[in-house]
């Protein structure tokens, strides 16, 4: 698959069937993961890989907006003592961010399903997920991505929006709330 067919044909997935992910597949996914571009090359960055379904049970019992039936989950998380310092402390935010999106057109361009769940800054999402997979304080839980065989897929697109690319300047008076509506009822 080329670059800008992954992009444009990755997708959400939200159901998935019971087959496994390969130990193959997931060492792509963590390959894809540590080649994300990362400030001042601070790889912050940590993965916790978890396909046990007794504790994937748990987390989908505990967090409510994770309860996704996937036989893979990934929880991606920042380590404070490997994160930049000073004014420059966030950036593990987008670190972290880049190599989860590396995972998802890397699984898209495999051939699986994947659905990233926000954790970080949600306080009570991270606390939960921190005693779940036994997390440290220092290290901060920034997502989770599912990944799987999805049991549908979903056409490619593009929600390319010119109302919201804006040339030499931003024209703070120009609107541009056109896009796509919420889904609703995507949590069981």
């Amino acid at each position: 698959m080329e670059t800008l067919d992954a992009i444009y044909n990755r997708r959400s997935i939200r159901d998935y069937t019971d087959e496994a992910v390969t130990d193959a597949d997931i060492q792509i996914l963590l390959n894809a993961a540590f080649s994300a571009p990362t400030a001042v090359n601070a790889q912050p960055w940590e993965f916790v890989v978890i396909n046990e379904k007794e504790i994937l049970d748990n987390i989908r019992n505990k967090m409510v907006f994770a309860r996704y039936n996937a036989p893979l989950g990934i929880v991606i998380c920042g380590n404070m003592k490997y994160a930049l310092k000073g004014q420059d402390k966030d950036l593990w935010i987008c670190d972290c961010s880049a190599a989860i999106e590396n995972m998802l057109l890397a699984a898209t361009d495999i051939g699986l399903g994947s659905v990233w769940i926000g954790i970080y800054p949600i306080q009570s999402r991270m606390t939960t997920m921190q005693k779940l997979i036994n997390l440290p304080e220092h290290v901060k839980p920034l997502g989770m991505v599912y990944f799987g065989h999805g049991t549908y897929q979903e056409p490619g697109r593009s929600r390319y929006n010119e109302k919201a690319v804006y040339w030499q300047k931003y024209d703070p008076d120009r609107k541009h709330r056109t896009k796509d509506k919420p889904v609703v009822g995507h949590y069981n």
